[in-house]
């Protein structure tokens, strides 16, 4: 009865000990395949500007180049505009990106571009000539074995398409 017992123990403890390696190779196998997905910064949306506080929608948008659906946890950006930092923050809003699908979504943002004005206002005296972007973050993928993306994406917009006449 006794070593009977025991082997049931022992047959217990190698099963979980398995399980909890197949486990955790699987999770590994799982990230390791997946490709980054894809982030862009679309538009920045003027809602209201005063002297000491302007207030944008920075629309991002996520690609997932992946054949299994993307669970993303949030994002963490910098955005500057020759330089100069328009906004940075977090958003922690969780959704999924569909497998070979895409998200597009929101961050409102409040910032005080005083200190920065004479630069900007310079930016925008030529509304055709082309004003270079930096977007740097981060964005947190998976459930529980989820890893970290980081991004950084550079380009240029023309003010002057974004005008209305």
């Amino acid at each position: 009865m006794f070593a009977q017992a025991l082997i049931t123990k022992a047959l217990c403890a190698l099963l979980s000990l398995a399980l909890l390696l197949g486990i955790s190779g699987c999770s590994s196998g799982l990230t390791d395949d997946l490709q980054d997905p894809i982030v862009r910064l679309l538009k920045v949306d003027v809602v209201k500007a005063k002297l000491l506080e302007q207030k944008f929608v920075l629309r991002f948008r996520i690609d997932n180049p992946n054949d299994l659906s993307l669970p993303v946890r949030f994002l963490r950006y910098k955005v500057k505009l020759n330089g100069v930092p328009l906004a940075e923050g977090e958003s922690d809003r969780d959704f999924v990106i569909p497998a070979n699908g895409h998200q597009n979504f929101e961050i409102p943002v409040r910032t005080n571009l005083w200190r920065h004005l004479k630069q900007i206002v310079s930016l925008l005296e030529d509304p055709n000539k082309p004003i270079s972007y930096q977007l740097q973050g981060e964005v947190k993928t998976g459930l529980m074995f989820g890893r970290s993306v980081h991004l950084e994406r550079k380009g240029e917009i023309i003010p002057g398409n974004y005008i209305p006449e």
